[in-house]
């Protein structure tokens, strides 16, 4: 137990007593004793830094990496107190993992003394996790995350139940942060991906949504004067006016049976003491009596529904009280006129429902229609009950949360104004869908900062936030009605609860996305896709044999994940899953068949991820294996510890064609420029362990000419000999650098962000349960879930 922590407990029984004066003495006492122990803590610390670790840095360190031209450009002359060290934690980690790593300071210049070495690691080490995991949990804060291609796909299948569902076009290519395609930080929204996310959502409501057929559409239009007229009548300018009592009609052939409008634009001459009146007459029967009161110079449009047969029909418009009379002693003539503009008639066929328009029942209807629109109106008046409870079931599973009236009022709005323009109920549904696939609250997981007090930092996700951060972490898709149900039920939080849904998801076919995002974007597999090796160096390559390999890495890492192994096994099983056609590439007999299949590999040469052909492949040139990248690739992805950038204008080793020599011969010219020592020192060896696999992952004992020699010396003058002294080194040496490294990389998967130096002691709590658990896969998904910047959600800043 640390200094301070036996600190606090000492006051412990203090503040208990004070503790009766009420809360807020309470809080005063604690503040109080917690500056005090801080304060006890800095002034031992200040002592150590002085008194054991400045020695060890001027000593060993200072020569180097001080002043305007220190190594690197790394100068630790400054780092006067352990504040300066907690000012820059990232130049503190380095020097954490060169240590850890024997290359600095270099042999050659000064050497450390394992004890004095541990002393420096220990330190700065439990100097950073004391200050920064003393402090109150800070979970980070996400950038709101858009659906990723792959996210958006996967959704859209689960949301509908769409096993096949692929995007009618290519979504644009996803930016990549920290390895993977999931980062909130770069997954922006430009333009051209909002125009495919309509099209995609038109294409799938009207996939998924059966509607009537377009109605069927009569019209009729005449002019006035296209009309025949029976009696006296005259035409100007495409109007009719009758003169005297008669009809004016015309003949049409009316394709169904049902209600027309008649729509007829007409005015009169108004003289007399009644307006003008006019009938509407079928087939000679008269049908109804209008008053035209409005003047000639003020056209009217008068509409009238006529219910008609099918067949030829004639439609007339009499006139009928006609009245005149002749100017007479100073009089002026009296006229009265029945004048038409204009004639139409319009008939609209359309069932009202699939049954009428298609015969069908609802059970004909696809199950992806009945599905969504599981309940339909029984009448005029149950539309908008039907209509909102659709969209509230539908809104909510797109949405990944009980949908609130804020959010399904303005849907509800839009499908009932489609339906008000006279468009079928599922025609308004397929409105509403579209609208639902292109809102923020869907293509965004949406999780609200902290609010309310200024000073609050974070909030605990709500269950259903927690469940669809589960079900992107482990599925790239959206939650299913048993993670649903558990989020009402608010089980999430429950270890056990948690521990069997994940244990679930895990085994489920949905799972395989983990696999393919996770470890193949860990384990740079997608690489792949651009390798094309030397086909007359490599005969036996190809792109079958390209995928066979990416599978089976997928497909070992899915066996280490499902049978819940421990996560070293990743480093050193001893089987592995091959089918006939890459058994036969590898030169592993008795395998037959196109099924994968698991198979031992003992006394063999090959064993865990670093003897498989994908892995080798990726870390290899067209033409030749490369220990430098090789080594590059073991520091970076199993022990996130990458070597800094080569120094500018060094160039890189040229093709086999274009020199002589072996290409250890080569490697060790190269590292004879100092520029390049210190990081090939680490780089190279732990590549030439690999050197027995040659450039597309097939064993080998010569190279060309030249008999293999896979014997590397690391910086601390530890010899490896071959993939097996590799693993062996990993799994026993470097083996806390593992777990953390993969650990961490599955936290930036599984959070969509980079770590800050507040998420390592998160990392810790992690690590440290692995240890505990036998490093158990499972343990490493349930504390992963259970992390606080898993659970939590960053608030404000404070002031």
């Amino acid at each position: 137990m640390s200094s301070r922590h036996r600190y606090v407990l000492r006051l412990r029984p203090r503040c208990s007593r004070i503790a009766a004066f009420g809360p807020v003495l309470l809080a005063i006492c604690v503040l109080a004793f917690t500056s005090l122990a801080r304060a006890d803590d800095s002034a031992q610390q200040d002592r150590e830094f002085r008194e054991q670790i400045l020695p060890l840095l001027s000593e060993h360190c200072l020569d180097c990496h001080s002043g305007a031209e220190a190594d690197a450009g790394l100068s630790l002359e400054h780092f006067e107190t352990p504040l300066d060290l907690l000012k820059e934690r990232s130049v503190a980690n380095r020097i954490v993992e060169m240590l850890k790593l024997e290359t600095m300071p270099p042999p050659d210049v000064s050497e450390l003394a394992n004890p004095d070495r541990q002393t420096l690691i220990a330190w700065i080490t439990d100097t950073i996790e004391n200050y920064d995991c003393g402090r109150e949990p800070d979970p980070g804060r996400v950038t709101l995350r858009r659906l990723n291609a792959s996210e958006y796909q996967n959704t859209i299948r689960d949301l509908f139940g769409l096993p096949n569902f692929q995007t009618s076009s290519v979504l644009p290519g996803d930016d990549v942060g920290y390895g993977f395609d999931n980062i909130g930080d770069v997954l922006s929204l430009p333009p051209l991906l909002m125009e495919k996310y309509l099209l995609e959502a038109e294409r799938i409501s009207h996939t998924l949504i059966q509607t009537p057929p377009p109605a069927k559409i009569f019209e009729a239009s005449y002019s006035g004067s296209q009309l025949q007229i029976d009696k006296s009548g005259t035409s100007s300018q495409g109007d009719l006016v009758i003169t005297s009592n008669g009809t004016a009609s015309f003949k049409e052939q009316i394709p169904w049976a049902g209600t027309y409008q008649l729509t007829i634009s007409a005015s009169g001459d108004q003289v007399g003491r009644e307006p003008v009146q006019m009938a509407v007459i079928v087939d000679g029967n008269p049908v109804r009596r209008l008053a035209v009161t409005n003047p000639a110079e003020s056209p009217k449009d008068f509409l009238i529904p006529l219910r008609l047969r099918a067949g030829s029909r004639e439609v007339g418009i009499a006139f009928l009280n006609d009245f005149y009379q002749p100017a007479s002693a100073g009089a002026e003539k009296l006229d009265r006129n029945l004048i038409i503009h204009h004639v139409s008639l319009v008939g609209k066929q359309s069932g009202n429902s699939l049954e009428q328009a298609a015969g069908k029942g609802r059970e004909e209807r696809s199950s992806y229609h009945r599905a969504i629109v599981f309940t339909e109106p029984a009448n005029d008046g149950d539309r908008q009950r039907a209509t909102r409870a659709v969209l509230f079931r539908l809104a909510s599973r797109a949405f990944r949360r009980p949908v609130e009236n804020r959010d399904l009022q303005p849907l509800v709005d839009l499908a009932m104004s489609v339906q008000e323009d006279g468009d079928s109920f599922e025609e308004s549904i397929q409105v509403a869908l579209q609208a639902i696939l292109i809102s923020p609250k869907f293509l965004f997981r949406v999780e609200p900062p902290a609010a309310g007090l200024s000073f609050q930092r974070h909030r605990d996700l709500d269950e259903f936030e927690l469940a669809t951060r589960i079900s992107y972490f482990l599925w790239s898709s959206m939650p299913d009605s048993e993670l649903f149900s558990a989020a009402r039920q608010k089980q999430l939080r429950d270890e056990a609860q948690l521990q069997k849904q994940i244990n679930r998801m895990i085994q489920d076919p949905r799972a395989s996305q983990f696999i393919e995002n996770f470890a193949g974007q860990w384990l740079t597999l997608r690489r792949l896709a651009d390798f094309q090796p030397n086909a007359e160096a490599f005969p036996k390559w190809n792109e079958r044999i390209k995928q066979l390999v990416e599978y089976e890495t997928l497909r070992f890492f899915a066996e280490v994940m499902r049978q819940d192994l421990s996560v070293l096994r990743l480093l050193d099983a001893d089987f592995t899953y091959v089918n006939e056609e890459l058994a036969r590439f590898y030169g592993i007999p008795n395998v037959r068949g196109k099924e994968f299949r698991r198979v031992s590999l003992e006394g063999t040469n090959r064993a865990g991820l670093l003897t498989q052909a994908s892995v080798l492949a990726v870390t290899s040139n067209p033409t030749r294996t490369s220990p430098v990248k090789r080594g590059k690739w073991i520091l970076e992805t199993l022990l996130n510890m990458p070597p800094p950038m080569p120094p500018p204008g060094v160039p890189e080793l040229p093709e086999r064609s274009q020199v002589s020599g072996s290409l250890r011969q080569q490697l060790e010219q190269h590292r004879v420029d100092p520029a390049c020592s210190n990081c090939h020192q680490l780089m190279d060896p732990l590549g030439f362990a690999l050197e027995h696999f040659d450039a597309v992952g097939l064993y080998r004992t010569r190279d060309g000419i030249y008999p293999v020699d896979a014997l590397g010396e690391l910086p601390g003058g530890q010899s490896v000999h071959g993939a097996k002294d590799l693993r062996q080194l990993l799994v026993e040496k470097y083996r806390d650098e593992f777990v953390r490294c993969l650990t961490e990389k599955m936290l930036t998967y599984a959070l969509g962000r980079g770590l800050e130096y507040y998420d390592q002691c998160a990392v810790d709590k992690i690590v440290s349960a692995l240890e505990k658990n036998d490093y158990r896969f499972s343990t490493l998904l349930l504390e992963i879930v259970r992390s606080d910047p898993f659970q939590k959600k960053g608030g404000q800043e404070l002031p």
